[in-house]
């Protein structure tokens, strides 16, 4: 969504979005793994340890090794994942935390001189694991997550005054923002620090209304929170994907009158250079 109505915002302002999903996604996650585990079976959360720390010790080991041999990736790395993921999973802590740990584990600087030659292991990782993840991965989780079956426009209504649905629609559409805005400037305050010359407080306000766009991890807990045989199931993802339809209408008004002025700005800008 920013990519299309973005055209002359500041790239200051699509680093800090990037960083705010980033750090969403990982809170959203240890939220996850501690208020939805509700047994934990401590062997094999010791014996996911080993895998976990294995990959570990790999990767910062040898990240030059790993980077220049692509099939590594797959002949050695992948099965040590597989056995933490279904070690983590046998534990009782959603299985998502492996592959974070795991993923926090891979370093994303070149580590010494000489392997200048070859990309950061991270940037391999991502260029071997992305077209699986957003080609396969991704779609068809949110296309089974996503499945929400609604009868009839009166089913429609009846969800949307429930009250799961509305509050989640609540909590992303305006928790977001309200959320997003305060905190930001509640670390300018006590830091005292301040924003980015390039961007104002605007802008920070249209970033947390695109924020209030939940897809995987917003389905996910949904997911958790209503199993199926739960009667809020459906209106639970209902209230996902219509608080991300209202936050993309939002954030879209928002962020493209911000992104006309910037527009405005950089023809100024060029007429008194041109002068």
């Amino acid at each position: 969504m920013l990519a299309i109505i973005s055209s002359h915002l500041p790239t200051a302002l699509r680093t800090f979005l990037l960083t705010l999903a980033v750090v969403d996604d990982l809170i959203a996650i240890v939220i996850i793994a501690v208020a939805y585990t509700a047994s934990i079976n401590v062997a094999a959360l010791l014996l996911a340890l080993l895998p976990i720390g294995a990959f570990a010790f790999l990767v910062q080991r040898w990240p030059t090794f790993f980077s220049a041999r692509r099939w590594s990736l797959v002949v050695i790395l992948l099965p040590i994942a597989a056995v933490a993921w279904a070690l983590v999973h046998a534990s009782g802590i959603h299985a998502t935390i492996a592959g974070v740990a795991m993923g926090m584990c891979v370093p994303v600087l070149r580590q010494r001189d000489e392997d200048s030659n070859q990309p950061p292991l991270a940037d391999t990782l991502d260029h071997v694991v992305r077209p699986i993840s957003a080609g396969f991965v991704v779609p068809a989780f949110a296309l089974f997550s996503a499945g929400v079956t609604i009868g009839s426009l009166t089913g429609l209504g009846a969800s949307l005054r429930d009250p799961v649905t509305l509050g989640i629609i609540a909590g992303l559409v305006l928790g977001k923002p309200v959320g997003i805005v305060a905190t930001s400037f509640l670390v300018t305050r006590f830091r005292r620090i301040s924003l980015d010359a390039s961007i104002g407080w605007p802008d920070i306000f249209g970033v947390g209304v695109l924020a209030g766009i939940g897809f995987t991890v917003s389905l996910l807990v949904a997911e958790l929170s209503f199993p199926p045989d739960h009667l809020a199931h459906d209106d639970a993802k209902i209230g996902v994907l219509l608080a991300s339809l209202i936050a993309s209408l939002l954030a879209a008004v928002v962020l493209g009158l911000r992104n006309r002025r910037y527009r405005a700005w950089e023809l100024a800008d060029a007429g008194n250079e041109e002068d």
